[in-house]
């Protein structure tokens, strides 16, 4: 099967066939590239206009002299997410040439194609990918027949933030590029750091940026420290992705991938985890009409296609909306419970040394962030944590208790509780516990920061004494909230309501059904809260609708 790609986005007008027989793929693009400023929408649509036909042009004319008069059987185009007056001229494209040469129409994720280009090219059968690209940035990873979104940011995507921040300095789009460039010659100055469980925001550590600039701080020091700071987070979530669903694979994918020392990091993290990590080449990290194809050819050949009549464009597509019809739902890469080795459990930011009645939890050095932000980060999240963990017991949410505190050395010892984690078998009466127990939290001012499933321990059908306990007729297990490394006090309903967020994206990314699990939680946190309860959830939909396409 040959397929032929239009990609058409935001930025980049492109088209590619792919050979799926050879695995052979051609591309030819035409980027916009603004005066200033970052893509103006009417601009970037007249570049759409005048270079589809172009680069469509050239892509068939080298296919017909390799491939003869017939030259593809199906016609991909890049459905959404990106903006909507450039999607528009790709998608008419893309239906008069399906009519024009009699083949198939297939509508492609956007964001889907970087994974699907990354899992193709790595052989790797149940990756979890990053995806970092202009507008978007979110962790995916393949369970139940949808990728789901395990985290994504709270705001704006990475590459726009860092346009952000060069528009302000006075530097044309792209601005990536000139970051990394003058990072390095740089020097560390402290930023904002916000991952919110595998979540994370941009918007604080861009004011900072601009604000560090004005102030006179040299350009150098602060593209060097926006490097640190916001590829740090990166991998960092994405680490907690491979913790929580237990893969030990990762792809990255979008244009921001091109950064030097963002898939160092990522490279590092991967080898300190021992789990294989993958990069595609540049040209399938940046906006390009090759992944579309590849992508169309196995949709293509899965049979999902498009008649013309229900072609319409998504500029805010999620890649969780799409249907996985082009592969085997075996190959999940949600494995509940994660790996542990011998008398030691290992998740994202440390590992946990079983002793007996003692946990022993010591916060690993990270080789891929500069040393002073990770000495800051262990310090402050091991006092965090001892300290929360203390409050949260005094407002009646089970935890486990502090024996000791190594601030020096990022340790704690603690009780060790639970026989399980609460991702090794989720019930609904065991969600419905954790809602109450957030609910608590919540009403004493508190956010765990990291409520997924394997930040919860369970003792099966047991009250505190350990007798064995009835809830709506079910022995239902008890849980215990360990790991508040990434808690704070706030009085914020956002917080709040990021906190139900987290938990049940955890639940959603890594259980089958998991739609009466969240039922339960947020049953369980109307039951325990205040009378803000309401005001929380609803503004947990508000989170949960977000356009994060802008």
């Amino acid at each position: 099967m040959r397929v032929l790609g239009i990609e058409g986005t935001a930025w980049c007008a492109s088209a590619a066939v792919y050979d799926a027989e050879t695995d052979a793929v051609s591309i030819h693009s035409d980027a916009y590239e603004p005066d200033s400023g970052g893509i103006h929408p009417r601009e970037a649509a007249e570049h759409m206009g005048d270079a589809v036909p172009r680069v469509v042009r050239t892509a068939l004319d080298d296919a017909r002299e390799a491939y003869g008069a017939d030259p593809v059987d199906a016609v991909a185009f890049s459905r959404g997410p990106g903006l909507g007056p450039c999607l528009r001229i790709v998608a008419t494209a893309a239906r008069a040439l399906a009519a024009t040469l009699d083949v198939p129409l297939v509508g492609v994720n956007h964001m889907v194609a970087h994974l699907e280009i990354g899992r193709h090219r790595s052989g790797f059968d149940a990756p979890v990918c990053l995806n970092a690209s202009g507008a978007n940035a979110h962790l995916l990873g393949y369970h139940d027949g949808r990728y789901r979104v395990l985290g994504e940011t709270m705001d704006t995507g990475v590459g726009n933030a860092i346009d952000k921040f060069t528009r302000h300095v006075g530097w044309s789009h792209p601005g990536g590029p000139k970051v990394e460039e003058h990072a390095k010659s740089g020097e560390y100055v402290d930023l904002p750091y916000v991952v919110k469980g595998m979540d994370f925001s941009f918007s604080g550590i861009m004011s900072a940026a601009k604000q560090a600039y004005d102030d006179g701080v040299p350009v150098e020091d602060v593209c060097f420290s926006l490097q640190e700071h916001v590829f740090a987070m990166l991998a960092e979530v994405s680490e907690r992705a491979l913790s929580l669903t237990g893969a030990d694979e990762l792809v990255l994918g979008g244009g921001v991938g091109q950064n030097e020392r963002l898939r160092e990091m990522l490279a590092g993290m991967c080898e300190a985890r021992g789990a294989a990590f993958y990069a595609p080449e540049p040209r399938f990290l940046r906006d390009n009409a090759g992944m579309i194809a590849v992508l169309g050819a196995k949709m293509a050949a899965a049979g999902d296609t498009l008649p013309v009549s229900e072609s319409a464009v998504d500029p805010d597509y999620r890649p969780d909306e799409v249907a996985v019809t082009w592969r085997d739902d075996a190959a999940s890469v949600a494995v509940a419970g994660g790996r542990d080795d011998e008398g030691v459990r290992r998740g994202a930011e440390a590992t946990v040394d079983l002793d007996g009645e003692r946990a022993v939890k010591r916060r690993l050095a990270k080789e891929y962030r500069h040393p002073t932000l990770d000495a800051t980060l262990r310090r402050e999240r091991t006092v965090g944590e001892a300290r929360l963990l203390a409050e949260a017991r005094r407002a009646g949410v089970p935890t486990p208790l502090v024996r000791d505190a190594d601030v020096e050395g990022s340790t704690l010892t603690l009780q060790y509780v639970g026989d399980r984690d609460l991702a090794a078998d989720p019930t609904a009466a065991g969600a419905r516990r954790v809602g109450r127990h957030l609910a608590r939290l919540h009403t004493a001012g508190l956010v765990h920061g990291d409520p997924t499933t394997r930040n919860v321990r369970v003792v099966d059908g047991a009250d505190e004494g350990g007798a064995a306990r009835e809830v709506d007729g079910d022995r239902a297990p008890r849980p215990f909230l360990v790991d508040f490394g990434l808690g704070y006090a706030t009085d914020h309903v956002e917080d709040y309501a990021m906190d139900l967020h987290v938990f049940e994206q955890s639940l959603v990314g890594t259980t089958d059904g998991a739609e009466p699990l969240v039922d339960a939680v947020e049953a369980g946190y109307r039951e325990a809260g205040d009378g803000g309860s309401e005001r929380v959830l609803d503004r947990l939909r508000t989170v949960e609708g977000r356009g994060r396409y802008r």
